[in-house]
């Protein structure tokens, strides 16, 4: 058969080409991360200024910001669709995966206004952690993982804070699950020994 002649070298350059994959599923994605990641901040840090600095009874107007990150991503996502001619199964799984965390985040955003918005970060810093610890697994890329673990244990004590409090609790689990992983990812293109060091190795 012919696996019999599969030798160790073919194993070898078989993970190697894998791991190639990866990181070139990484590339492709960190636009997405860096994009949103730094707009939430901002969004975070603005809403938490204007409403316990300025005291402007409509601070949640900084979130207008998403609309134009939105049609960003939309526009850069169908670019990068006609350009690329193979789409991975990893490729899939991230279109499925943030396809469901933006439901998410409107359906529960529908729930606050109902319910009230008092702990809402919370809950979507509970979506941050998932969104970046399941990418962290599809991508083999550890900084995601320890970002989504770092945000899920900062909603579970922003629970115990204030809504002022947890909206900076919110800014600092996208600084760790998004922003710094997001920048991780350009010093891997020019660091072939640090790239390997932050992918798990199976």
């Amino acid at each position: 058969m012919a696996t019999d002649n599969f030798s160790a070298e073919d194993s070898l350059r078989v993970i190697q080409q894998m791991i190639d994959r990866s990181r070139r599923n990484i590339y492709y994605q960190s636009p997405y991360f860096l994009l949103w990641g730094w707009s939430t901040l901002f969004a975070c840090v603005g809403q938490f200024l204007l409403k316990t600095v300025f005291n402007y009874p409509h601070h949640y107007i900084v979130w207008l910001i998403t609309i134009p990150c939105a049609v960003i991503t939309i526009i850069y996502a169908a670019r990068k669709a006609r350009t690329r001619k193979v789409k991975t199964y990893v490729d899939e799984s991230m279109n499925f995966l943030w396809t469901g965390t933006g439901i998410s985040f409107f359906v529960l955003s529908l729930v606050f206004v109902k319910i009230g918005w008092f702990f809402c970060y919370p809950f979507y810093m509970i979506l941050y952690g998932l969104g970046a610890f399941v990418s962290g697994r599809l991508l083999q890329f550890k900084p995601f993982i320890v970002g989504g673990i770092i945000s899920w244990i900062l909603a579970a004590v922003a629970i115990w804070f204030g809504f002022d409090q947890q909206t900076l609790f919110a800014a600092a689990a996208i600084l760790f699950s998004y922003i710094i992983p997001g920048h991780m990812i350009r010093k891997m293109e020019t660091n072939d020994k640090y790239s390997r060091d932050v992918f798990i190795s199976e």
